[in-house]
């Protein structure tokens, strides 16, 4: 039965406080998703900005009763928090991720069999080669990425001599002949590009300092983040927990999973606004050549959820899945009905409300697409926030995504608050949630 807009704030309401169920609370809104300084093994190998913190995952983990034996999924799996501490603990996992340069940072943090004698050895013997060449070469800043990959970047996100440096760099993390070294390698050196070489910086969305590095100590600040993840790796090696990633899309899931083979959940879907996620790892995917022009980029959007104007496509149908929705249908509405009051006639505004549907069907979507793989009995947190980027409409993400998996046949068990965030435009607090499900075992319809 679907629930009633009554019937889901009082999951709301009730499971916030009571002490049995203080999971996502255990902390204070100034922390809970900030990464503890014990957290940072393997953890800050390289991370999103607003990735979720290790400490939520543990949270869950205990709660769903997980133990060895068991397999956790997290569909959308950006750069693997999951993923690294579901390893930590020996439980198996599976990650499901669409974006190149977050499917490669999950794939080796959870690659931990590396000698980290060997790693150091030969990090330290690069450095040498390319210090060689970038003193031989001066300062001329020759260096450059091909005009269709530059145009790709932010403007100014990097400096013409950084850029050089790194580039030299690359090429000498790259020239030998593959070892298993060198996606550690280049690991690092996109967690240095993007922390200490270039001018980005994140507040939370990416954007270019005002104050430019004229030169960096490109080479040092790429040694310093390999003997981070070969300290890691002295702690962590002999781990010979499963964690296998896929680079997929999370609403095609028949091809990637076993049927009954999920024990368990935790994931964080994008959330439904205008925050364009690849601009957050552009950078990082131009220089590792993961993407390198503009129908690269195209393809990667296409692959990815519907949450932002920027990847809503012709042909699009992903909200066929949420047509008999009223409370979407509604807010789809409240948002062309007050883009047409304020006269706002951009493409993008124009989409506001097209996108708000497919983002809802493209959940809707993957959770009928989930259903055969769960075991009977399975736990599922989803980590959404609500949103109010389009013309400051109210989206209660949380409660929505809770009425979808009902109407699939999934049992709501709770809505607990994690945190609360500022709106910059309204001032509102924002909530963001775990919606915690369980699969019964039975599909409806």
């Amino acid at each position: 039965m679907v629930l009633s807009s009554d019937e889901v704030e009082k999951l709301v309401q009730l499971d916030l406080f009571p002490a049995e169920k203080k999971t996502a609370r255990s902390r204070s809104n100034g922390t809970a998703n900030k990464l503890g300084d014990t957290d940072r093994q393997v953890h800050d190998w390289y991370r999103f900005v607003l990735s979720f913190p290790p400490h939520l995952v543990r949270e869950y983990l205990t709660r769903f009763g997980l133990k060895k034996g068991d397999t956790l999924l997290d569909p959308f799996c950006g750069t693997g928090t999951t993923l690294v501490e579901a390893k930590l603990h020996g439980i198996a996992s599976i990650g499901i991720e669409a974006n190149a340069m977050a499917h490669f940072a999950s794939t080796v943090k959870v690659d931990w069999h590396l000698d980290p004698d060997l790693l150091i050895k030969r990090a330290t013997l690069t450095a040498k080669h390319a210090h060689q060449l970038i003193a031989a070469e001066g300062q001329s800043a020759a260096r450059t990425l091909p005009p269709e990959a530059e145009a790709l970047l932010l403007k100014d996100s990097i400096s013409p001599l950084p850029l050089h440096k790194s580039l030299a760099l690359l090429e000498h993390i790259t020239r030998a002949d593959p070892s298993s070294c060198q996606r550690h390698e280049l690991l690092a050196f996109a967690k240095a590009l993007v922390f200490s070489i270039s001018n980005l910086h994140f507040g939370p969305e990416v954007g270019v300092q005002r104050d430019k590095k004229a030169d960096a100590p490109v080479v040092e600040s790429w040694l310093a983040e390999v003997d981070a993840i070969s300290r890691d790796l002295r702690q962590v090696r002999y781990c010979e927990t499963s964690a296998i990633v896929h680079r997929a899309d999370a609403r095609q899931l028949t091809t990637l999973l076993q049927p009954h083979s999920i024990d368990a959940v935790f994931t964080s879907p994008p959330y439904p606004n205008e925050k364009d996620y690849t601009r957050t790892t552009r950078l990082e995917s131009v220089l590792l050549g993961f993407i390198r022009n503009k129908e690269e980029l195209r393809a990667l959007k296409k692959g990815l959820l519907r949450s932002n104007t920027r990847n809503v496509y012709k042909g699009d149908d992903d909200d066929t899945w949420i047509a008999e929705h009223a409370a979407i249908q509604t807010i789809a509405e409240e948002i062309e009905n007050r883009r047409i009051a304020l006269r706002k006639t951009s493409g993008f505004e124009k989409l506001y409300g097209k996108v708000t549907k497919l983002y809802f069907g493209g959940m809707a979507r993957h959770l009928a697409e989930l259903r055969p793989f769960l075991k009977p009995g399975a736990y599922l947190g989803y980590v959404v926030g609500d949103q109010a980027s389009y013309l400051q409409v109210m989206i209660r993400t949380g409660q929505l995504l809770a009425d979808i998996a009902s109407s699939l046949g999934y049992r709501v068990v709770s809505i607990d608050l994690f945190r609360t965030r500022l709106a910059t435009a309204t001032r509102q607090q924002l909530r963001e949630e775990v919606v915690v499900l369980q699969w019964p075992g039975c599909p409806k319809g």
